[in-house]
């Protein structure tokens, strides 16, 4: 994936957490009202800007919690949040909407009044229904009778049945909206890893989604950076997209010729641009690993990985390794010496194998028998070598 895709991405993801918006006439928005169970806490008002967060003012809270804030009305819609600590309450304001907001601390990112701003009333709705997702996915990631088939299952269904939800009765039905917009860029958590609910990196109907937000924004606010900025990404998704088909295309296999095993493939492209599949690997037994290279603890891991290569890869031992790293240069540098197989997935945390292998975290391994039977994963193994020793 292209590294200024990426970028464009950070900048939107960084929206996903938090919003506030509004409109009328003038050039001056108003937030008021009160967060009780607050005093002494500070409240702060922050745009959330397409480089993240910057704060507009602040205020120490008293004991009835009351507090104003005010800003220059911009010429398309823009986005705030109220924030106490973690807990946010997002806006959205398009004019001189005066918006008021009543909750109290410590539960006021899922417990508040917001009257004023039929746009602020939509993202609540909004953020509600995510907080509900988030609920449903944690209780299928954690039911433990649950096998990473049934995991991947249940996921695909929730999410699919919340992306219909949240594409007909939010997005499709008034794109030009604020409250669209902010729906674009919502997340849901598997573990560690947080991604957005609509990828629009690789996914088609997700990018059309995108695109139709874009279109709007265009024809409503045409100088908008944000509108620009969505413009950027669906153009981008559109192009991936193109060149996914286009690599699954050159990929098809005579029917007779494709190997059934007992594990989910993956096919990807190693370090040296050659497509590698884990189906291939039948006959050994492989440690299919999840990493990213880009954080502190990647190379002393690395090293222990490179230990157990070195003793048993002659008996049979094989790495596949998938980095999740965002970047293309850095992971092809740092992977260069590398002995085993590894290959990259652009989509990082959005990446089908991450779902589908249920990964809450990276590093994730598992163990591949020589029958292409997934055996066990990191949290099931005491002892890694005496496994493989089994295994081989």
């Amino acid at each position: 994936m292209k590294r200024n895709f990426a970028k464009i991405l950070m900048g939107a993801a960084a929206f996903s957490t938090a919003l506030v918006m509004s409109s009328c006439t003038g050039d001056q928005f108003r937030v008021s009202g009160e967060i009780t169970e607050a005093k002494d806490s500070v409240l702060y008002l922050e745009n959330m800007s397409l480089s993240g967060p910057v704060k507009v003012d602040s205020v120490t809270l008293g004991e009835s919690g009351a507090f104003s804030f005010s800003g220059k009305a911009a010429d398309a819609p823009e986005f705030y949040r109220l924030r106490i600590a973690n807990q946010i309450i997002n806006l959205a304001v398009d004019s001189t909407e005066q918006i008021e907001v009543k909750a109290q601390y410590p539960t006021m990112s899922a417990v508040y009044d917001v009257t004023g701003s039929e746009e602020c009333a939509k993202i609540k709705e909004l953020a509600l229904l995510q907080m509900g997702l988030q609920r449903q996915v944690d209780g299928i990631v954690r039911a433990p009778e649950l096998g990473i088939d049934a995991v991947r299952d249940s996921l695909s269904r929730v999410l699919d049945g919340y992306k219909k939800h949240i594409k007909e009765d939010y997005i499709f039905k008034e794109p030009m909206r604020a409250y669209a917009y902010y729906a674009l860029f919502q997340t849901v958590r598997l573990g560690q890893m947080e991604s957005l609910v609509f990828d629009p990196r690789a996914n088609e109907q997700d990018v059309k989604v995108f695109a139709a937000v874009a279109t709007s924004w265009d024809t409503y606010y045409p100088d908008a950076e944000r509108g620009k900025n969505l413009h950027n990404i669906a153009i981008e998704g559109m192009k991936n997209v193109r060149i996914v088909q286009q690599q699954q295309a050159e990929l098809q296999l005579d029917p007779d010729k494709v190997n059934v095993s007992n594990i989910i493939d993956v096919a990807l492209l190693d370090n040296k641009g050659q497509m590698r599949r884990l189906t291939d690997l039948k006959g050994k037994v492989v440690l299919l690993d999840f990493h990213v290279f880009a954080t502190k603890e990647s190379t002393a891991r690395v090293m222990e990985l490179r230990d157990i290569y070195n003793k048993y890869h002659a008996q049979g031992f094989e790495i596949y390794q998938i980095s999740l790293d965002p970047d293309e240069h850095f992971w092809k540098t740092t992977t260069a010496a590398l002995p085993w197989i590894c290959v990259r997935d652009a989509r990082g945390s959005q990446s089908e194998s991450v779902i589908q292998y249920n990964v809450q975290s990276v590093p994730t391994y598992f163990l591949v028998t020589r029958n292409s039977d997934l055996h066990k994963r990191d949290v099931q193994i005491k002892d890694l070598d005496a496994e493989i020793r089994a295994l081989l």
